[in-house]
Order: C-alpha cells, then structure tokens, then sequence
C-alpha cells in the first residue's frame, strides 16, 4: 500500500546551497558545503557516510538544534531563518521527534515521566497526556514498564522509550541519530522493525546510520562525504517496489 504523503505538494524539507563552519582557534572546519535535499512528506531518509562527513551536523540543522552558516532551510515551506528562539523551541517540541543513540533518557524520573516531559512544555492537559503516554508506550512494547527507571532496562528497552517519547507528540517528523548504534543486532532489528511500522503509518523519517543494512530499511540514501552530498540513491529495497508497480512520489 503507498504511503498516501508521500510525492505530494511541495518539499516537507527543502535544503538550498547549505552550508556550515565551525571555528575554533582561528580555524575553520567545512562540516557542511553545498547541500542540496529535498524530503516529502511520508519519505523515508537515511543519511550515511564516514566518521566526521557531516551526518549529524545535518540532522542538528534539520532539527533546529543548530543554525546554517549559510544558504536557505525551507521547513514546511516556511524560512527556518525567520524564525525566533522561541518559535524555533516550538517547532522542535511539537513538530519534530528526536532518537537519539545515547537515549538521552533522564535517569531520575521514571518511563512515564520520561514520555510524559516533552508534552508537560506544551501545557497539554493532564488526561491527554496520560492518554497519549499510554499510547506510545504500548506501541513499543513498554507499557508494563511505566514505573521503572532508565538504570533498571537493557539498552534495547531504553531505546524504545526513547522512541515512545519520540512519537507521543505525533511530530511532523522523526529524526534518529544512529538509533541501533549502542544496540546489539537483534534489538537493532526491532527499533528498526517499529521504525519501520511508524513509516508504514505515515511518519516522516530522517536516519543517520553508518550500517548499511540499516539504511536499506530507507527508501532512499543520501551520502555524505567532506560536508557534501556525493550520493543520493533509491535503495535496492526501494528500487524492488518501483519495479513491482510500485510508485514512490
């Protein structure tokens, strides 16, 4: 079944002549040069290369957790650069779900608090909170794990958590920093497998991963290489529908 968003209208995201410079001790460091992406809405990204090409560098743009040096960011058809911190720290908290390889879970409040956090910024009510917590807690598989802490869960649990507190703000989309890259295969598989699922429904879906089994889950792989994209490609699995029939956008 085709992802109904998926090739409609205008880009989700829109990258033009993007670029980003660090400097430290009057050097300066090209993570970024020259980046050109487009992602629609319902597309599946991932987003490879080598240590040190720009990969994270990237997702932090995408996800407003850091600025472009130069060149034009379009999120949603509107100029990231126009907006404020305060719009920026509300895109992030209700637009934009974040997977991170080191979970980033916080270790004195529980699974429910964890999920729970982001939507208590909102000023969401109390009963949909419990309402939504609930729901992405079953769709990972940790419901019955609401009371436990991060210390008292395998790495496979907490990324799952992780992934809960992703989704219940029903962001616009989904940007995962290596999500398996502390993860053994078989729990590797199945936060790819409920990545896979939530792509299934709908989300949009931007992964750094250095695995190439990894990123064939994607439709499609941008490659990164010195700050610049080298590579922007189908996957095999992507190109196996397209030949069956199947139509991507």
């Amino acid at each position: 079944m085709q992802n109904p968003n998926t090739g409609n209208g205008a880009p989700l995201i829109q990258l033009t002549d993007v670029s980003k410079v660090f400097l430290t001790d009057e050097v300066e460091t090209h993570a970024l040069s020259g980046v050109q992406l487009e992602v629609r809405a319902g597309e599946y990204l991932a987003i490879g290369g080598p240590s040190g090409g720009g990969k994270t560098t990237l997702l932090s743009i995408l996800g407003l957790l850091d600025t472009p040096t130069g060149g034009d960011y379009q999120l949603n058809g509107k100029p990231v650069a126009a907006l404020d911190a305060s719009e920026r720290a509300r895109i992030r908290n209700r637009e934009i779900g974040f997977i991170f390889q080191a979970f980033n879970l916080i270790g004195d409040l529980s699974v429910y608090e964890n999920v729970e956090l982001p939507l208590t910024y909102r000023g969401m009510p109390g009963a949909e909170r419990k309402q939504r917590v609930h729901e992405a807690l079953e769709r990972v598989g940790m419901a019955h794990r609401v009371n436990h802490y991060p210390s008292q869960l395998s790495g496979g649990q907490q990324q799952r958590v992780a992934v809960a507190r992703a989704i219940a703000g029903k962001p616009l989309i989904l940007l995962a920093d290596e999500p398996t890259g502390n993860l053994d295969s078989t729990n590797g598989e199945a936060v790819m497998g409920l990545l896979q699922e939530l792509h299934d429904e709908g989300a949009t879906i931007c992964m750094v991963t250095h695995d190439p089994r990894y990123a064939n889950h994607a439709q499609r792989t941008v490659h990164l290489f010195d700050g610049r994209i080298v590579r922007d490609e189908q996957t095999p699995a992507a190109e196996e529908l397209e030949e069956s029939g199947f139509e991507l956008g």
